[in-house]
Formats: structure tokens, sequence, C-alpha cells
């Protein structure tokens, strides 16, 4: 077992990632190179990223052109009906209710009162994260938020003990939309990834097709880039 894994992951704790991609053979490529993944068949339209030969993230090809192009945060939980009922209780709405994958697990996608879109990951097979914190593998979900008091309210309590229990680590913070992104800029999570040099890392996306959203800048977690890759999904690089 990888240094960094935890073959269970508490409720509230971001257990996966994946990018919701029109062509998974080029992002295979962008991120194959700017993170060193090699790639696996997974299930259905997925495909697994690895690092080192453990389990990082999943590239999903869309099966309709009027998705976005996104990457989603996955919070762990061992009950995803149960977890949705309180979500939607609390004022979240349900974008899809929970669905097993397989064998893998039961996923569900929600969002927060103000939009912001995450999903939930009940684990059977696939615990989720092999490898993070360390280069090229997730480090870290900043929550983007219009009100963050009201932020703070509904994850506090949604996922007190990941967030504020006596064995907390968490791997989620939040900011105003306004801090990083135009205020018309819809509520959102922005995944980050490890990476050793933020400005050689930079380079790397602007080589291979991407572009830079948010150069370098300085949070309480550390140095922060914001990009999209050569499809247009946004996420982060993070420097600590």
């Amino acid at each position: 077992m990888a240094e960094n894994r935890a073959s269970v992951y508490a409720e509230g704790v971001p257990c996966w990632v994946d990018a919701q991609l029109p062509d998974v053979e080029a992002g295979k490529r962008f991120y194959g190179e700017l993170f060193g993944w090699t790639f696996e068949d997974w299930s259905g339209p997925s495909t697994r990223a690895l690092k080192d030969g453990e389990p990082v993230a999943a590239l999903v090809r869309k099966t309709d052109g009027r998705l976005p192009t996104v990457w989603t945060v996955y919070f762990s939980t061992p009950d995803a009906r149960a977890l949705v009922r309180r979500i939607h209780a609390a004022g979240g709405q349900v974008v899809q209710s929970p669905v097993p994958v397989a064998e893998l697990g039961v996923t569900a996608l929600v969002t927060d009162p103000e939009g912001a879109v995450f999903a939930l990951w009940q684990p059977r097979e696939h615990p989720g994260f092999g490898r993070r914190h360390e280069p090229g593998t997730f480090a870290w979900a900043e929550l983007y938020a219009r009100d963050t008091e009201a932020a703070n309210g509904f994850f506090g309590d949604l996922f007190r003990e990941a967030l504020f229990g006596p064995e907390a680590e968490p791997d989620v913070g939040r900011a105003p939309v306004s801090d990083v992104f135009p205020a018309e800029m819809p509520p959102h999570f922005l995944v980050h990834f490890a990476v050793e040099d933020v400005p050689a890392a930079l380079e790397e996306v602007t080589r291979l097709g991407g572009r830079v959203q948010a150069p370098p800048f300085t949070t309480s977690y550390g140095t922060v880039a914001v990009v999209t890759d050569d499809q247009g999904a946004s996420f982060a690089l993070l420097r600590r």
C-alpha cells in the first residue's frame, strides 16, 4: 500500500476526482505528459489514471456534448442515500441520485445551496485515491463561494468530523469567488494537483495547449496557479 493511501476514507474526506472530457485520448496525452500518469481501461466510458501504478484520477468521455468539461471532486461516505437526504434537507440539490458503478461503488452528484457541484462516493471495491498529497496527485479542493459563511455552515454541519474532528486533516478550503475569478463566475469546487515547481508546470501546461487562468498567488495552504487543459477543464497547480 502506498504511503499516502487510505484504505477507507472517512465521510467528508475527498477520495476521488474525475474529468469529464469530449476527447479522452487527448486527455491522456495532456495529463500523461503533465503529471507522468499512465492509464488503463476501467468502467464504461472511464479511463483510470495511475501514478507509479496507484490510482489517482479518472478521465471520463462525455456522453452528451451539452455537459460541461470539468474536474469533479468526490467526497467519501458510507451511505450515499442517507447523505443525499441530508444534503437535500440542508438546502442542496440532487443532480443525480445514487447509482452503482459496477462493483466499484455507488456515486451521486449533488450541489450545495449556492449550486456548487460535487460528487459522493460510497466505496465497494474502489476506495479512492491510491496516492495523494505528492507531485502529480490530488492535493486540495477549494470551494469558491459567494457566501462563505453559508458555505461554512452547510459543509460544517454536513462533514463536521472530517473538517473539525480530533483527527481531521482537511483537504478542503473555501474562499470568495471574487478572490480569484470574476464576480459573475458561478460557485464551484476547484481541484488542485500537487507539483514541485509551479512556474515549470505552467510552462508545460502552455506547451501542451492549455492556458493560464490565474498566475501564481499565495494562499494559506501554498502557492497556487489556476489553469485549463487543452479541452477547457479548469484545475489548479499547488506547491506547498
